[in-house]
């Protein structure tokens, strides 16, 4: 029996420690593999190996040089797009000022207030919070000042995006900044203001919503009126800094032109009153006066009615967006008869100190001639002929020029032409053919006394500043052109193209005269200043048949009569009633814009006030 601490082996197989003497070199305990010599790797595998790292290299290098060299220029653009921002101008528009420089157009910054409700937070919230609609809309209903449930209406379910309010004024702009909320945005952009409302409505016109001019100055100066702007480019750093790209000399140039007009605000708001207040009194259709200086044709007042406030052009028929005194013709009957007479001066066909005879009624051609008091004047010179605005008498006058010479004159006068003037929309007037004007008696009878043709209020200013002037047909405008800061232009000197002797002319206003004096213009006599005036109503024609009942009234004056300066040429269409002359309609109208004018314009007495002498001193008494 064996003891427990000794094993026995199998037959024929040693036990460890004879493993150990037999295998001769004692190799240590526990490895149970045998040891192996290094063998040398083979070198081809060296080579297969140093191959594919150098074509790994190779590829990498043709790579680079592809996308540096082939594909840099796109690469870099489009890395460009990413890094920079393009700040497109805000169209802004230059502002209108009066010949005075009051401001009658600008550009007003207002505001669009967007909401995002995804991140509203409030300042100082920690990261990822987010309020709710209801504690933002209480913050800034306050600020607003309108009602929480509405702002919260419009923003109620919806994430981002919202449009809550516009034309928001810069201080409501600058309470909403200094919340501070986050998720909400204010978007500027400019809007056009007009702070004379509809006094330059009619010739400046406006823009739209969409900041498109839609009529007057502001349709056809349009391109003058945009504000010189640069469109920026931004490159934003590594760190989201915004830094300017491609700045170069003058891009922050600040515009600041500015478009001046001949018109004075204070005179087009007498004219304007006045031509309302009448145009209602007398239930007419519509009304207009100008105000033009005739040496150098500048408007200074061009105001009709009934009008419209451009800053809420949505509110008006479109069909009062246009200036009928520019774009509608009119027969102007008897305020004509002055510029006939000079024209038969100036051909010699009559003479100063001539006579006419008017027997009241003419028949010609047919056609019935006759005054419109129907009554028969006698002899009378061409002061009188104009005093009781005769049409038998003016007929008589110009039977003296021939017809081809008489035809000749209205159209180089340019009556069948348009109107050299900035004023948008200006149309010509309508003249019979030189073949229709001279095959019978009867169309330069009728033109004559100012009917038979077509012209518009413009085109009558016009002349009659020829008149005024000494003979020169001056351009109608209304703009002195674009002025830098502060400048204001001076009013221009005579201008004009030389058509009449100024004799002539002169003679014609001094027989104007007479008509204040003594006849139908009586109305518009002013103390110590010396006027010439016209009446003038006219039947009124539609399509070439007139109208029964339907008339245009009308009265010009040119003043003063010793140094003529200025023309005033008031039309009111279709006024309503018996007496609906130009005597009683028109011309207050005139009187309210000249007494007006002769204060703006500083224009001195004519005569010495021989009502109100100077006091003298008293002698002593001995």
């Amino acid at each position: 029996m064996t003891s427990p601490t000794t094993r026995r082996h199998p037959p024929g197989r040693p036990g460890r420690s004879e493993r150990r003497v037999a295998g001769g070199e004692g190799r240590p305990r526990g490895h149970g593999h045998r040891a192996t010599t290094p063998q040398p790797l083979p070198s081809t595998r060296l080579f297969w190996v140093y191959g594919l790292l150098c074509l790994a290299l190779s590829g990498l290098a043709g790579r680079l040089v592809w996308l540096q060299v082939m594909q840099g220029d796109v690469l870099q653009s489009r890395a460009r797009q990413i890094q920079t921002q393009s700040v497109k101008p805000l169209g802004t528009r230059r502002t209108i000022v009066d010949r005075v420089g009051r401001l009658v157009a600008i550009d007003e910054e207002r505001y669009t207030l967007w909401a995002h409700p995804r991140y509203f937070s409030f300042p100082g919230d920690d990261t990822g919070l987010r309020r709710r609609p209801d504690e933002v809309m209480a913050r800034l209903a306050a600020a607003l000042g309108r009602p929480k449930e509405d702002l919260l209406r419009e923003v109620q379910g919806r994430a981002s995006g919202v449009k809550l309010l516009t034309n928001l004024d810069p201080q409501t702009a600058a309470k909403v900044k200094a919340l501070e909320i986050s998720g909400l945005d204010l978007e500027a952009y400019p809007q056009r203001v007009y702070p004379q409302g509809s006094l330059f409505a009619n010739v400046v016109g406006f823009l739209n919503l969409e900041r498109a001019p839609q009529a007057g100055l502001e349709q056809s100066r349009d391109s003058d009126l945009k504000r010189q702007e640069t469109t920026f480019r931004m490159r934003r750093g590594g760190d989201g800094t915004p830094l300017p790209d491609g700045l170069q000399a003058g891009s922050l140039y600040g515009d600041d032109l500015r478009l001046q007009l001949t018109l004075d605000s204070r005179l087009q708001l007498v004219a304007q009153q006045a031509v309302a207040k009448q145009v209602k009194q007398w239930n007419a259709k519509r009304g207009v006066a100008l105000v033009m200086d005739a040496k150098s044709g500048e408007l200074l007042a061009l105001a009709s009615a009934p009008t419209y406030d451009p800053n809420r052009y949505w509110d008006y028929n479109p069909g009062m967006f246009r200036e009928w005194s520019v774009q509608d013709l009119y027969e102007p009957g008897s305020t004509f008869k002055p510029i006939n007479l000079a024209i038969a001066l100036q051909e010699k066909a009559i003479q100063p100190n001539g006579t006419v005879n008017d027997v009241g009624q003419l028949t010609i051609g047919g056609w019935p001639i006759f005054n419109a008091d129907r009554r028969a004047n006698g002899v009378i010179d061409f002061p009188t002929v104009l005093q009781v605005s005769s049409n038998v008498g003016m007929v008589g006058a110009m039977s003296q020029l021939k017809r081809e010479t008489f035809w000749r004159w209205l159209n180089t006068l340019g009556i069948n032409d348009v109107p050299d003037t900035d004023l948008p929309g200006a149309v010509a007037g309508q003249l019979k053919s030189k073949e229709e004007f001279t095959a019978g008696a009867i169309e330069p009878a009728t033109a004559a006394f100012g009917q038979g043709f077509s012209l518009t209020p413009l085109k009558l200013v016009q002349l009659h500043a020829m008149l005024a002037n000494g003979g020169r047909l001056v351009s109608p405008h209304i703009t002195r052109g674009l002025r830098s800061g502060d400048g204001l232009a001076t009013t221009p000197g005579q201008t004009g193209i030389p058509l009449l002797d100024p004799k002539v002319t002169r003679q014609v206003v001094n027989w104007m005269e007479t008509v204040v004096d003594k006849g139908t213009g009586k109305g518009i006599k002013i103390p110590r200043y010396r006027i010439g005036g016209k009446t003038g109503t006219a039947q009124k024609a539609h399509n070439g048949v007139y109208i029964p009942g339907a008339r245009i009234t009308s009265f010009v004056a040119i003043l003063p009569v010793e140094q003529p300066r200025y023309v005033v040429l008031v039309v009111m269409d279709e006024p309503q009633g018996g007496n609906a002359y130009g005597s009683t309609v028109a011309l207050p109208v005139a009187r309210q814009i000249v007494e007006a004018l002769l204060v703006l314009e500083k224009v001195p007495p004519s005569q010495p006030d021989r009502l109100n002498p100077r006091p003298q001193k008293a002698r002593p008494q001995t």
